[in-house]
């Protein structure tokens, strides 16, 4: 069967037509799912850059604290290295060089539907297996998890006050091509909501992340089931809150989020208190979360740097603005945050003290 030759925005617009507004959910994932598919957004010619394409320093520092946790377990078992949304896979090349320090060699398993992406990845990690969901994972021996901007990508619900009622946020087109609007549907939402929304003003957004809770409570079980621990960095707050936090990127930029789906990155900012709670519901201990440039000035990111740049003296300025980036206030050092679980017979993690 070939593909559908229509944009996604015109076959969004037919499903409204026949179905009725579509949730902001289901236009996240359509959406997300088209746009990973069909491209390697990342770098200067893509949409954005994430941390490890900033610098090797992110990728070493989260292998070497991932092997440290390891090491201070008793090297317990055949550790397989595990990362959901790879990108490129300079993070897990990165982190894999930075183990081996350690004699750590794990096998290595990367989460992506991105044929794109898994094209980069594996020419980068020849070795590595890939997977669909975290469902077919090794169900054997621990794993050493790392997700780096993954659950921002993810669909959530979205319900909007209405009056004393909360309804589903979904979207119908507007006249123009490719764009939607959001409006307020007719489905009444009763259940689920938490204490912070019964007292929300009229026009209020809360956003739900069901499937950000689906992936990690599947993904904690395994880790309370087999051992290991996992590292999660991501920009967001600590919640429930309320508010909007759906944005688009685009060559750099920001963009609106409900015009040209497929064509631009879709995000929300990540509940790290919920992403914490099922991580204890699992069984496992919850470190952090810390900001990001708390957590790498941890791990050593300025030895480190002042050791990069002592070897290269000509991209001195380079590795020292790169940490800059990744550490300071006004850049990702306190947006992005980290989170670590464990199972509780591992032991703590470098990089959470408070």
């Amino acid at each position: 069967m070939s593909p559908d030759p229509l944009p996604l925005a015109d076959r969004l617009a037919r499903q409204i037509a026949s179905g009725g507004p579509i949730s902001v959910a289901h236009y996240i994932a359509e959406a997300n799912q088209h746009y990973y598919a069909t491209r390697d957004p990342l770098g200067a010619e893509g949409d954005f850059t994430t941390a490890p394409e900033i610098s090797q320093m992110f990728g070493e520092l989260v292998g070497l604290a991932l092997a440290d946790i390891w090491m201070r377990s008793g090297r317990s078992g055949q550790a397989a290295y595990v990362e959901l949304g790879p990108g490129r896979g300079t993070l897990a090349s990165d982190a894999l060089r930075a183990m081996q320090r350690a004699a750590l060699a794990p096998p290595v398993h990367l989460v992506e539907t991105s044929p794109a992406l898994r094209g980069r990845q594996q020419a980068l990690l020849p070795t590595a297996i890939h997977h669909d969901t975290i469902a077919s994972l090794p169900e054997q021996g621990p794993l050493l998890v790392v997700a780096n901007e993954f659950f921002d990508a993810l669909p959530v619900r979205q319900c909007i006050r209405v009056g004393d009622e909360w309804r589903e946020r979904v979207l119908l087109p507007r006249e123009e091509p490719g764009r939607f609007i959001a409006v307020a549907g007719y489905r009444r939402i009763e259940s689920g909501l938490p204490p912070i929304a019964a007292d929300a003003p009229d026009g209020a957004i809360l956003e739900s992340p069901i499937a950000a809770a689906e992936i990690a409570y599947a993904l904690a079980q395994k880790i309370a089931r087999q051992g290991g621990a996992a590292i999660i960095v991501d920009y967001g707050y600590e919640g429930p809150a309320l508010g909007d936090t759906l944005q688009a990127v685009k060559a750099h930029r920001f963009a609106d989020p409900f015009a040209d789906p497929g064509e631009v990155d879709l995000t929300t900012h990540v509940d790290f208190t919920m992403l914490g709670n099922m991580a204890r519901q699992a069984g496992l201990r919850v470190h952090g979360p810390v900001g990001q440039g708390c957590f790498l000035r941890q791990l050593g990111i300025d030895s480190r740097a002042a050791q990069l740049a002592a070897g290269a003296p000509a991209r001195a300025q380079d590795v020292q603005a790169a940490a800059r980036r990744l550490t300071d206030a006004d850049a990702m050092g306190t947006l992005f945050k980290a989170m670590a679980w464990t199972h509780p017979d591992w032991a703590d993690p470098a990089g959470f003290d408070a």
